[in-house]
């Protein structure tokens, strides 16, 4: 009985326990992002430094500003936008870190629907 009192108590105490992220390890460098289309995996790779991120997906190269809100989260911009969908703004946020990967969600920025990948880092 004596432990039961204690079970409320140690589960309040670990439902607070926020992972340690290391999001300052993620903002430049070389990363690989692989997500499945309509059944086919397909990869993107980008190269990031702290204020442009250069992405190649099937061969054809695109450009972007970042602007950085916390170490955590930033917004990405296309410089040279193809149509209107490409001119809205997108929100980064990175979820939790690894030694060598991050969870990330994102979507528009002012809208509620998200996605969420996975990213490797894969040269500094």
């Amino acid at each position: 009985m004596k432990k039961l009192i204690f079970l409320p108590a140690f589960l309040l105490l670990f439902s607070c326990y926020d992972k340690e992220r290391s999001c300052k390890d993620f903002k430049t460098g070389k990363f690989k992002f692989e997500h499945e289309v309509e059944g086919v995996v397909k990869t993107t790779v980008f190269e990031r430094n702290d204020s442009i991120e250069i992405e190649t997906f099937e061969g054809k190269i695109d450009t972007a500003s970042i602007r950085w809100i916390s170490d955590c989260e930033y917004v990405l911009l296309k410089l040279h936008p193809k149509n209107m969908a490409e001119e809205k703004a997108i929100g980064m946020k990175i979820l939790t870190t690894t030694k060598n990967s991050y969870t990330f969600e994102f979507g528009m920025v002012g809208s509620d629907a998200k996605q969420r990948g996975t990213v490797t880092k894969i040269s500094d």
